[in-house]
């Protein structure tokens, strides 16, 4: 008996497809990215790979995951209107920045209002972090049930700026020291933010941020482990963090393939630990002549993260790049991941990506480029050797170099800056923004400053 719908052999699938492509042949359909990855037009049972993803290890609030906002502040009335307004407007938790973390004086006055044991609180102070996770500390009055996110993060700070007012070994080894103090204070709180997202922000593959945020995993953990931490601790207490684009399906798979990574992490320190991933908007996609399309790709991004599967999502406002976001800015913010939460429903299935040849395929890939460049960092000291001899500075300018031809050559388009830009462009209204300023004093390296890819665009249209 024939089938009713007799399936093509791969043969005569090529001869289909050649003949779609006039001639042309289906390799040409292969992509190869910075990382050296193909991509193929086409998977099937044959590019099948093992399932790769576990779920996400904790919700907010019954959400399938956390609706994170933040809040740059230096005026702690200011902050701490902007505080209540996001999280009365559907945010779950926070994180501030800005000169409200100087001190538990000012932090307090910007949080008035915010039950800690409810809405969990970040910090991005970047080498400052330790004299601000004690500042919160206080603000918290020793609540053993107070929600904590230190994000202390002097790695990304001193690669960002290429300074540190201290040996950044000195300044890890605080870091390390501060969480062990609080750690009996504070049950619930994180201590560390482990990212790649300076070496994103900068031009690099998904790979070398991967490997970043891996090697700044194991740095931080064992500087806990020598400052007295247990290393069940040190795990539960690190949050990982990646950058998540308008390039949806890479992100999503960067998400699944960050949690394989930190498996083999937790297990190469003798506890299999869950991961605690923060996916945040990317900024090195946003456009700055005409900032309205950075909706569609915050909304992108977003969607990536969720369905990556990432426990915290953080979008920008889609003004950042001419400065802080104001009130209208972040309540849309706000909004694309409520949208996506509660009317598009993506958290109802714990992995959307699941039984994709193509995802899995993607995923694996990925984890396996983010290990290989974590070990090549490791193989050249650790990261703060590589960065103080810049050879994975060097890595990710290569990376850059790639994707600014790739870019230039017509390869990807970017809606509002290389297609489909709007001649008559409707301004924004931001707030003032605090430049970030240079590391300086005992410690150097090459910098990794961030990039706009749209930059180059704007700047010919200016000329």
């Amino acid at each position: 008996m024939s089938q009713p719908f007799p399936i093509p052999s791969p043969a005569e699938w090529r001869a289909e497809a050649e003949k779609a492509l006039k001639g042309r042949p289906v390799e040409g359909l292969v992509h190869l990215d910075a990382d050296h990855l193909t991509t193929r037009p086409l998977y099937g049972r044959a590019n099948a790979t093992a399932a790769v993803f576990a779920p996400r290890a904790s919700d907010a609030d019954g959400r399938p995951w956390d609706l994170r906002t933040q809040v740059e502040g230096d005026d702690p009335e200011a902050a701490n209107a902007a505080v209540l307004a996001d999280l009365e407007g559907g945010a779950a938790s926070v994180i501030l920045s800005g000169e409200v973390l100087t001190d538990s004086e000012p932090l307090g006055r910007a949080l008035n209002g915010v039950a800690l044991e409810l809405a969990p609180v970040a910090l991005d102070a970047g080498l400052a972090g330790p004299d601000a996770a004690n500042a919160l500390a206080v603000v918290a009055k020793g609540s053993p049930r107070a929600k904590l996110m230190f994000h202390m993060d002097p790695l990304s700070a001193f690669a960002a700026t290429g300074g540190s007012p201290r040996a950044i070994e000195e300044h890890i080894s605080l870091a390390a020291n501060t969480a062990a103090r609080h750690a009996g204070a504070y049950p619930e709180a994180s201590f560390f933010l482990a990212t790649g997202r300076v070496a994103h922000e900068a031009g690099g593959s998904a790979g070398q941020e991967l490997g970043f945020a891996a090697a700044a995993a194991a740095a931080s953990l064992n500087a806990a482990v020598d400052a007295g931490l247990p290393i069940e601790r040190a795990l539960t207490g690190t949050v990982l963090g990646v950058s998540v684009d308008a390039e949806y399906f890479d992100s999503l798979a960067k998400v699944r393939a960050l949690r394989l990574i930190w498996r083999s992490i937790s297990r190469a320190f003798g506890q299999e630990a869950p991961a605690r991933i923060e996916a945040r908007s990317s900024r090195r996609m946003l456009a700055a002549k005409d900032p309205w399309p950075n909706l569609l790709r915050l909304t992108a991004a977003g969607f990536a993260g969720a369905v990556g599967g990432a426990d915290a999502v953080v979008l920008d406002g889609f003004s950042r790049v001419l400065g802080r976001p104001d009130a209208s800015a972040r309540r849309q913010a706000r909004n694309t991941q409520l949208i996506l939460m509660e009317e598009a429903h993506i958290g109802r299935v714990a992995d959307p990506a699941a039984g994709s040849w193509y995802l899995d395929h993607r995923t694996r890939d990925l984890a396996e480029a983010g290990w290989a460049e974590f070990q090549r960092i490791e193989r050249e000291g650790g990261i703060v050797a590589s960065l103080r001899g810049g050879a994975l500075q060097q890595r990710i300018a290569a990376s850059r170099d790639s994707g600014k031809a790739a870019l230039s050559e017509g390869g990807g388009q970017m809606v509002g800056v290389t297609k489909f830009v709007d001649a008559d462009v409707r301004s924004v209204s931001v707030e003032p923004s605090t430049a970030q300023t240079p590391g300086s004093g005992g410690d150097r390296c090459p910098p990794l400053p961030p990039l706009r890819w749209a930059a180059a665009f704007e700047q010919e249209t200016a000329a």
